[in-house]
């Protein structure tokens, strides 16, 4: 099928604690659907069957939950009331965004995602209900190709969004298309955690997943396009995934991918919106992991001298590294439980410092979730002060295998290279109770080649 994916750069509000009317918020979102329309228009006509708009791209961020409250749409979460708001917008008050998303998606018969906020009255009965009356969610809508409302997701794990809450109960949403089958949803930090994304795919055997986000890149474990493609690897599913485009902001990266091939888009130099259409497969059965010997653990050469331990920041947390300073060789380091081992060879040893890195506990910055990684990184200077730094270019080609006792069946592939491009492996699995991926050959330079294990139940 024919997807289509938007990275928006959305016109903000110029001061959004500022209190405004209903007409004024209006007049910015509107000037935010203009630009969604003209893609709309220019996907339909390269032939694609669904788009995708990144989080927060109609309304933008930085709200409070009083400031945010003229933008607010109605929806109606109940999927009993069989709604076209294009056709219908007369059935409730304060729905005309919902109204011209749905116009696009009915003109350009095409299936249309995208986020918006929501308000729900609620009852003082309601012992979630919060104290002014109203629930405010970050919401993703789906329209199919006559502009039906078919889903409504409310996002669960929010990342510090003092306009919204969070809904009672996680949203377990999908809807179907008559040219993939049934379509996933759910929104930017929701990727990282059990409920509801893992939940939603495994237990309703999805294969495809729409992703609205606006995620803020953190190299060398989170950019936005390495993630994503890990969780569509992992996961053996297609992600059309729609970011928003605020490079000042550490915002970029989105993408079409399958679990073998990737369309992306990752741009921190230039400004305005970026379309990217590509037509990728259904998937409907499972593909098989490609598994090899993996070599014997490393043997300790009496007269050898062991490299040193160090220790360092990244992303936050404190890993414990080796250097990676041959031309080939066998290195390993743990951590807590976790053993990490690699097998490497460069092609030409380049003046660059690589260290194998293992952390083994609880991530607490800017969220709380238990990390089980596996690490060879670039270093950004020859020091190993500098190993867990943001590097983007490098340009050591080098083989690798890379190992560990992963204590979690949840394990997302990172594999990133020169100028936030993508590689992908050419094995990975489980062999003797540890996960691994190979790789001959990096098509250029490697930033990034990890195993980020999430151990759900220890969070």
């Amino acid at each position: 099928y024919v997807a289509a994916v938007y990275e928006h750069e959305s016109i903000l509000s110029p001061n959004p604690t500022a209190l405004v009317d209903r007409q004024s918020a209006l007049e910015l979102m509107d000037r935010n659907l203009n630009i969604y329309e003209q893609q709309v228009v220019a996907a339909a006509r390269q032939g694609a069957q669904i788009i995708v708009f990144p989080e927060d791209g109609i309304h933008g961020f930085n709200f409070t939950r009083n400031s945010i409250y003229p933008y607010l749409d109605f929806v109606l979460h109940s999927q009993s009331v069989k709604w076209n708001p294009c056709r219908e917008p007369y059935l409730f008050n304060d729905t005309e965004v919902l109204q011209r998303l749905s116009c696009m998606a009915l003109k350009n018969k095409i299936f249309l995602v995208a986020n918006l906020g929501t308000k729900q009255p609620c009852e003082p009965t309601d012992s979630h209900c919060p104290p002014d009356g109203r629930y405010q969610f970050n919401t993703n809508v789906a329209f199919n190709d006559d502009g039906t409302l078919v889903a409504t997701y409310r996002k669960h794990n929010l990342y510090f969004e003092y306009a919204f809450d969070t809904p009672p109960e996680p949203d377990y949403k999908f809807f179907d298309t008559p040219f993939a089958g049934k379509f996933g949803m759910f929104t930017c930090f929701d990727i990282l955690f059990f409920e509801p994304a893992v939940n939603l795919i495994r237990q309703y055997n999805l294969k495809q997943v729409v992703y609205p986000t606006a995620w803020m890149n953190q190299l060398p474990l989170l950019s936005a396009v390495e993630f994503q493609q890990a969780f569509a690897t992992a996961f053996n599913i297609n992600i059309l995934a729609a970011n928003i485009h605020h490079p000042t902001l550490g915002m970029t990266g989105s993408g079409i991918y399958t679990p073998v091939k990737s369309y992306i888009y990752h741009n921190m130099e230039s400004y305005g919106g970026k379309l990217i259409v590509a037509e990728i497969p259904v998937i409907t059965t499972d593909y098989d992991t490609n598994l090899e010997e993996i070599p014997g653990r490393v043997s300790e050469k009496g007269n050898e001298q062991l490299p040193p331990i160090f220790y360092a920041e990244m992303m936050y947390d404190n890993f414990t590294f080796v250097p990676v300073w041959r031309e080939k060789g066998e290195v390993q380091v743990c951590a807590n439980t976790l053993c990490c081992y690699l097998n490497y060879q460069r092609a030409v040893l380049t003046d660059e410092l690589y260290a194998l890195g293992v952390f083994d506990g609880l991530h607490t910055v800017h969220g709380t979730y238990y990390v089980q990684a596996c690490a060879l990184v670039k270093c950004g200077g020859l020091s190993f002060s500098t190993c867990g730094q943001e590097v983007t270019d490098a340009t050591a080609v080098i083989d690798f295998q890379l190992w560990g006792n992963m204590s979690t069946p949840y394990i997302f592939p990172l594999l990133l290279t020169s100028g936030i491009t993508l590689d992908f492996a050419d094995h990975m699995g489980w062999k003797n109770n540890h996960y691994f991926i190979s790789k001959n050959r990096t098509s250029s330079g490697l930033l990034t080649a990890a195993l980020y294990g999430r151990w759900y139940e220890k969070d």
